[in-house]
């Protein structure tokens, strides 16, 4: 038994009446309390959920654009779980699964029917220019070139690393100058979480600033990027990384999938780990500089708070996620075509019925459905 349905299992008599009024309640007073679509969630799904919300404005001129916030994802789920009703929000947005914890604190307040929806995955590569040999990295070996500061001989010091062959003899013996997203970048997110705090990790880095930190200081330390000039963000757009590193022989720049393989005869791509970037690696989490992204929807609001159906179901429309859709133009690459069909049959019959997943990734019943 997982622990959500332990935690629904557990909750007493009052909570089960709250959620019953919450039940008999919010259909009658929904809609009369709210006609806009509320989100909260992840600053990495922010810039997709904007895009969709903005066109389905447009495209939906009988509902109000959705009103969409970010906050990160944490922060949304606990939002979204708070209870049921107009007062609340109706969809979550997250770049990592809920966690059983999150979907337990749900189900206590009565959020007892959660909606999962993968709508893609977001991945990163890291490319020379095609005038540049390039060459293959680990994510530790990413992490020592980047990191502001690292372990060395037992001690936490300032970055020593000047040039790649330092880190590692077999590496080309060139400056290290990186070109990566800024801090304000959707993808900053993905580097700090996919190489920063694994590499700090394996590196033993983090082990060492525990000694001296506690654990949130600790980790924030470990994704702390070099100051030195080694390492510059980039707050525009992938092409100003392109135009850098072809005018930095040797550099290397980090760029979104998308971008890379629209621009694949410019750029020589490194393997991550001994796994070269496709949608396929990364659709199947082969490629570890990548991740899947969610939004979630409380089953309770789909057919009481105008829109958010439509709004789901526009989400996966091959307009909005489809080949050469503005969402795989920004970056996504996409669920299969397959799935993105079989969410919108399940949306028309009214079953959307996804699952969530646990904090290992493993598929677990949606908590509160077939209870």
């Amino acid at each position: 038994m997982n622990k959500t349905r332990q935690g629904t299992s557990a909750m007493t008599l009052s909570t089960l009446i709250r959620i019953s009024l919450f039940a008999l309640c919010i259909t009658a007073s929904a809609a009369d309390a709210r006609d806009q679509v509320r989100i909260v969630g992840s600053s990495t799904v922010l810039p997709y959920a904007r895009i969709v919300g903005e066109t389905f404005g447009k495209v939906y001129p009988q509902f109000k654009t959705p009103l969409i916030e970010s906050g990160g994802s944490s922060a949304g789920l606990k939002e979204f779980c708070k209870g049921v009703g107009p007062d609340t929000i109706d969809i979550a947005n997250s770049s990592r699964p809920i966690r059983s914890g999150e979907a337990s604190f749900c189900a206590e307040n009565g959020v007892t029917g959660i909606e999962e929806f993968n709508f893609g995955y977001d991945g990163i590569v890291f490319a020379t220019s095609a005038e540049t040999a390039g060459f293959d990295l680990t994510i530790e070996q990413l992490y020592q070139a980047l990191a502001k500061e690292l372990l060395v001989d037992g001690e936490l010091v300032a970055n020593p690393y000047q040039r790649w062959s330092e880190i590692d003899p077999s590496l080309p013996d060139i400056r290290i100058d990186a070109f990566i997203p800024g801090e304000k970048h959707g993808t900053r997110e993905v580097l700090e979480d996919r190489i920063m705090s694994v590499g700090c990790m394996k590196s033993g880095t983090l082990a060492a600033w525990a000694e001296k930190l506690d654990a949130e200081e600790a980790e924030d330390r470990c994704v702390e990027v070099r100051r030195d000039g080694r390492a510059i963000g980039i707050a525009g757009d992938y092409t100003e990384t392109l135009q850098r590193i072809q005018s930095n022989p040797g550099a290397l720049g980090v760029f979104g999938l998308s971008f890379y393989e629209n621009n694949v005869r410019q750029l020589n791509v490194a393997a991550i780990d001994g796994v070269e970037p496709s949608a396929a690696t990364v659709a199947s989490g082969a490629y570890p500089v990548s991740r899947p992204l969610f939004f979630y929807v409380k089953q309770a609001h789909l057919n009481v708070i105008p829109g958010l159906r439509e709004y789901v179901d526009f989400f996966f429309s091959e307009d909005m996620v489809g080949a050469y859709s503005p969402l795989t133009e920004y970056g996504l690459v996409p669920v299969s075509a397959r799935e993105r069909r079989d969410i919108r049959a399940a949306l028309a019959a009214e079953d959307a019925g996804m699952t969530y997943q646990d904090t290992d990734g493993r598929p677990q019943a949606a908590p509160g459905k077939n209870e």
